[in-house]
């Protein structure tokens, strides 16, 4: 997967149906501060945790940018990867050099023993995390460049080499 044309949007589930065309998507309505955007769930959609998502849940979707989008009224998209956020927390998906410091210069992670590691299938990720596209989740940063923060959770996304 190209990590790099992957685009968030974070919101509020407000409804979760069934595609009318195959049992095996869903429709998932977000709301979001600039209006509703409906993901489509597929079975190749990667859910962060294996989650079961619900109406009410804080998430991000993910979508690739690289790919078409129909011209509807509200926004549809192909989901590429989604996740539950936990209360005001910010998600980052990007690449990490070896220092922690992405490599748009946005943000810096300083770890800590409370920060867990672990790979998109759940499983703890021993290996210094950095060189590699990272799904950080943190809640607040400093003011200075490049802003740096603690995060709760990095997921490791590990290319199949």
């Amino acid at each position: 997967m190209n990590y790099e044309s992957l685009v968030p949007i974070t919101g509020i589930i407000r409804n979760i149906s069934q595609s009318p065309n195959n049992c095996c998507n869903q429709t998932i309505t977000i709301n979001t501060p600039q209006g509703i955007n409906n993901f489509v769930l597929s079975p190749e959609t990667a859910v962060v945790g294996s989650a079961q998502l619900r109406t009410g849940m804080p998430v991000a979707a993910f979508y690739d940018s690289t790919k078409p989008v129909p011209l509807i009224y509200p926004p549809q998209f192909q989901t590429e990867l989604i996740t539950p956020l936990q209360g005001d927390e910010t998600v980052a998906l990007k690449f990490f050099r070896r220092n922690l410091t992405a490599s748009d210069n946005s943000l810096r992670l300083n770890l800590s023993r409370n920060t867990r590691i672990l790979t998109l299938n759940g499983q703890r990720y021993s290996c210094p995390p950095g060189g590699n596209f990272l799904l950080v989740y943190y809640s607040v940063t400093t003011r200075s460049i490049p802003p740096q923060t603690t995060p709760r959770k990095i997921i490791v996304l590990c290319s199949a080499a």
